[in-house]
């Protein structure tokens, strides 16, 4: 296994030449989870008028200075319906929580501190100048700086951009993946198979990956073992204007192996291909016309996990987002043994103990084939090359998965 790329320059090397998508215009209502592509600003004043932070009344200040005092009832302010006129010594205006400021008084005094009595109101708690009051651009005054390019748009980040008044938002392009399983063994779910033929199961589960780091999956379907298959397949990823080709299975050197040759035919830059991991040395990297190619391995379990440590941080790359992998340190929860030198990616259930400290017990058994162990991991612990034996209860690092 001399000469196998070290997983660490693998990911350098596909991260290397990821390069920001381009920028497009989308409704507000639509922007949810999104990449914001460029600072967002301010169109107007947040609020934009002084207005009441309780229910009770507007006053002048200067009013209210000795209590308690009666003053005149000229009118009410409620939100949406302003109290249109001004407001003189010894009056005041019924207030609701939100409403304008009536022109002429600066501060509002809560009604729990008031009696009613007909066309007036008694006073009975002094209130300084500008209690309760919610000046104009408390919030954000028009050209603030509201949202930074490669903001998320969260719940709060969306709420903010429309109370700064944008119908549509500039976002990042979302990149188009295009999925292609191959192999004549393949057959779709439901369908009808022979005794020597399996259930694709690895482009659903890709598809969700991609999905969930803010990409669009563009299922290709099979390929069958065969040159001319395999090329037909590139056109349609060709046609759908895919940004990324995934394919899945065929990429080793095998007879039935012809991902490499179908792409090589067609031009296919390769960068890399075998490297140092566990699940997943037959991973390859390419590019062809501006389209990035990452070939993954058949195994499901090689082809999710492989996933999860290349693709994701690739689409964040396009999207305009930093490499931020969820690791936690945890302990082991039972003995590992010696590592090769192949980065190893343990499957294991992460448990938090009574303390707080995450546990990590790794699968008894890791073999590549088994997704009922991927479908119950929490994490996947990170070995190093030629990582020492481990006891339970030592330190190690986990590649959360959820």
């Amino acid at each position: 296994m001399a000469g196998l790329l070290p997983v660490d320059e693998a990911l350098a090397r596909i991260l290397g030449g990821a390069r920001r998508g381009d920028t497009e215009m989308v409704p507000l209502d639509e922007a949810g989870g999104r990449v914001l592509a460029a600072d967002l600003r301010a169109t107007r004043q947040q609020p934009p008028f002084a207005a009441s932070a309780m229910d009770g009344y507007a006053v002048r200040a200067a009013d209210v200075t000795e209590v308690p005092v009666t003053l005149k009832l000229i009118g009410q302010s409620a939100a949406g319906h302003g109290f249109a006129g001004v407001v003189g010594a010894g009056e005041a205006v019924r207030i609701l929580t939100g409403a304008p400021l009536p022109q002429g008084t600066d501060t509002v005094v809560i009604q729990e501190n008031t009696v009613r009595k007909g066309d007036s109101v008694e006073i009975a708690e002094t209130a300084p100048h500008g209690k309760n009051v919610r000046r104009a651009g408390l919030d954000f005054d028009e050209g603030d700086l509201l949202l930074n390019a490669g903001r998320l748009l969260d719940p709060a980040a969306l709420a903010l951009a429309a109370a700064a008044n944008h119908p549509t938002v500039p976002l990042v392009r979302r990149p188009r993946v295009a999925i292609l399983a191959t192999g004549d063994e393949l057959v779709k779910p439901g369908g009808s198979y022979r005794p020597d033929q399996i259930i694709s199961s690895n482009s659903y589960g890709l598809a969700e990956i991609v999905r969930n780091s803010g990409a669009l999956p563009v299922d290709l379907g099979i390929a069958e073992d065969r040159l001319e298959a395999l090329s037909e397949a590139l056109d349609r990823a060709i046609s759908a204007e895919a940004d990324m080709l995934v394919t899945l299975g065929g990429a080793s050197v095998g007879d039935h192996d012809l991902v490499q040759p179908a792409l090589a035919a067609r031009g296919m830059e390769l960068d890399f291909w075998k490297i140092a991991l566990r699940p997943g040395k037959p991973l390859m990297f390419g590019r062809l016309n501006g389209m990035q190619i990452l070939g993954l391995p058949g195994n499901p379990v090689s082809s999710l996990i492989c996933a999860h440590i290349f693709l994701k941080p690739l689409i964040r790359a396009v999207l305009g987002l930093p490499h931020a992998p969820n690791l936690r340190t945890a302990v082991l929860g039972s003995d590992m043994g010696t590592n090769d030198l192949r980065q190893d990616y343990v499957r294991a259930r992460v448990a938090m103990d009574a303390d707080g400290t995450l546990i990590a017990t790794p699968f008894a058994v890791q073999d590549s084939s088994m997704l009922k162990f991927m479908a119950d991991a929490d994490g996947l612990i990170i070995r190093k090359p030629h990582a020492a034996a481990s006891k339970a209860g030592s330190t190690c690092t986990v590649l959360m998965l959820r």
